[in-house]
């Protein structure tokens, strides 16, 4: 049986990644991750037991209890921790406010990048991973690796229409989650060598869908 085929997403918050992850292996009947749900559990489970998130040692002690379960299919994303779905509470402002201090951690990376290939190792036909460092670090061999952004000025008004807030806060808020994923010294944002770029700031959602399906189906044969 031939490999599956992984297609590493990377781009910045509110660049729509995630809504074209999900729908490409949707379309496809691939499997689905959401890296950066994972960060987020690993915070929520952080705080939920109390650890103090500027302690790097305590962090690294207790991140290894963290059971985090995120699901592989695109019509029912979400994330558990333990028996406990976390999809909701991840989103929230603690989780939000915290988790860029948390995935900047050495420690953190390395055993959430080795549960992110292992679940991509067990996928059938194909896998659309989506985050940060997919293409640069976790899958660096995928057949097709994207950097999808925009200019922060979409991005805030896509992200405050999902939310229901003001675009002032969330580009302020996008600002300083840019600079903090931009800068850390552990797998920076950045675009991988051999990466395609497609900027969205001017494009419907239907046709970078359609930009990525037809790149898929390049490599696809």
């Amino acid at each position: 049986m031939s490999e599956p085929i992984v297609v590493a997403i990377d781009g910045p918050s509110g660049s729509g990644k995630s809504t074209v992850a999900r729908a490409i292996a949707k379309d496809l009947g691939w499997s689905y991750l959401d890296t950066g749900s994972m960060y987020r559990a690993m915070t929520w489970y952080l705080q939920d037991l109390g650890i103090p998130l500027n302690s790097v040692a305590e962090v690294v002690a207790a991140a290894p209890g963290a059971e985090i379960r995120p699901s592989t299919d695109p019509l029912i994303p979400g994330v558990h921790v333990g028996d406990t779905d976390v999809s909701d509470p991840i989103r929230g402002a603690e989780v939000t406010s915290a988790v860029s201090a948390v995935s900047a951690i050495p420690e953190i990376r390395a055993q959430l990048v080795e549960l992110q290939r292992s679940i991509a190792s067990q996928a059938r036909n194909g896998i659309v991973l989506e985050g940060r460092d997919i293409g640069s670090v976790v899958m660096p061999k995928a057949q097709l690796k994207l950097f999808i952004t925009a200019d922060p000025q979409a991005r805030a008004q896509r992200r405050a229409a999902e939310i229901d807030a003001e675009v002032s806060q969330i580009q302020e808020s996008i600002f300083q989650r840019d600079q903090a994923d931009s800068t850390r010294a552990t797998s920076p944002l950045e675009i991988a060598p051999d990466a395609i770029l497609i900027d969205t700031t001017d494009m419907q959602l239907a046709e970078v869908i359609d930009h990525v399906m037809q790149l898929i189906g390049d490599i696809d044969g």
